[in-house]
């Protein structure tokens, strides 16, 4: 983190031309247990990577807020009376919607000064790691620091969803802003979207000679694949006459099965086993260990492929190399455009593994897949 925290604070001066007032950052995030699990308040499993946004912020004296990014050539800039849903656009959406949302969630926005920002990240964009949460949870806790807003975590991840849903345009759960939010390092964050509690499981990878390799396939996914899946999930609340699938479970589900087309069952049955699956998986770490998560993995990874139709023959080829390694369980990450994937694997065999799914995508005739090492980290915190 040393060397992110010295270019943000450099980046910050050559910009503005000071010296920043304050630096904070928030990691990215891993799925590893219960996606779209959310939207139907049911459980999620995930961790908070090491892998960070930073931001630098300074205080002015007017109203504005400018900001800058080592991912875009502009400058964004716009007073904080105007700061809106139709009023930005762009990579800008992201940290000037958390502004607004802060408003939106009765901050005075009248009664705090302007800000300069500079963010700086190494988390990868657009392989299912939260880029966009990272990014937005680290303005909001440099927001709520700079400007004295007391706001607790469960307020900033509302704030920043609220940004992501209302300003950038994207659907997006709380379970994507929590773990940047609640990460603990070595732990894992269980979180029930119903309730809104969180806990933190015993997730201790390094000491156990473990590693999680992220797996980026290249391939674009539909894009309208988790809008699709909606629609499904509430056909399926509604032909059996309940709020949400956190309703049932796997043992009730098949006393549905002659309510619903064989589709939307399928469907059904990959949100109600998940959310056993997620349970199940939490108990497992806090007895056995990371180890023990091979078969679940493998079954959730199943039941994306088969009863989600989520996943590709990129994705399937990767996890099936994956477990011919050695691994102990392989699953893509989400429903979102990458086609990315995560292993959990000995990082004594990484090498290996990387090595072989070069050779299996050369040989398949697809370009070799981008991979990243990640593990549990804290989450968003002032520096």
């Amino acid at each position: 983190m040393s060397d992110i925290r010295d270019d943000t604070r450099a980046g910050f001066e050559s910009i503005f031309g000071y010296e920043a007032h304050g630096l904070w950052s928030a990691p990215g995030e891993l799925r590893l247990l219960g996606d779209d699990s959310d939207y139907a308040n049911g459980y999620v499993l995930a961790i908070a990577i090491d892998r960070r946004t930073v931001v630098a912020a300074g205080v002015r004296k007017d109203r504005k807020i400018r900001v800058a990014s080592t991912e875009a050539d502009e400058i964004a800039e716009i007073s904080l009376d105007d700061v809106g849903p139709d009023q930005v656009h762009g990579w800008a959406a992201y940290p000037l919607g958390v502004a607004w949302a802060l408003g939106q969630s009765g901050a005075d926005l009248s009664a705090v000064p302007g800000l300069d920002l500079f963010i700086d990240s190494d988390v990868p964009v657009g392989v299912g790691l939260g880029s966009s949460a990272a990014l937005e949870t680290a303005v909001a806790v440099a927001l709520n620091d700079a400007w004295q807003l007391s706001l607790d975590s469960m307020s900033l991840a509302k704030v920043s969803q609220r940004a992501e849903n209302s300003v950038v345009g994207k659907e997006t759960g709380l379970s994507d802003h929590i773990p940047s939010l609640l990460g603990e390092d070595h732990r894992a964050v269980l979180f029930d979207s119903r309730s809104l509690d969180s806990d933190q499981v015993s997730f201790p990878l390094s000491e156990r000679g473990l590693a999680l390799l992220v797996i980026d396939t290249g391939i674009e996914r539909a894009t309208d694949l988790a809008a699709e899946r909606f629609s499904e999930r509430e056909e399926a609340s509604d032909a059996v006459k309940i709020s949400s699938l956190r309703e049932l479970s796997p043992k009730s589900l098949p006393e549905h099965r002659d309510s619903l087309s064989a589709v939307t069952y399928r469907r059904a049955q990959h949100i109600v086993n998940e959310n056993q699956r997620v349970l199940d998986a939490a108990k497992a770490l806090r007895t056995e260990g990371p180890e023990s998560l091979g078969e679940i993995l493998s079954a959730s990874q199943a039941s994306l492929r088969d009863d989600y139709d989520a996943s590709g023959k990129e994705i399937d080829l990767a996890v099936e190399t994956c477990l011919a390694q050695g691994a102990y369980g392989a699953r893509m990450t989400g429903l979102g455009e990458s086609g990315a994937l995560y292993a959990l694997v000995d990082e004594s065999n990484l090498s290996l593994l990387q090595v072989a799914l070069d050779g299996a995508f050369t040989e398949h005739g697809y370009q070799a897949p981008a991979t990243y090492v990640v593990g549990p980290s804290r989450g968003a915190l002032r520096h």
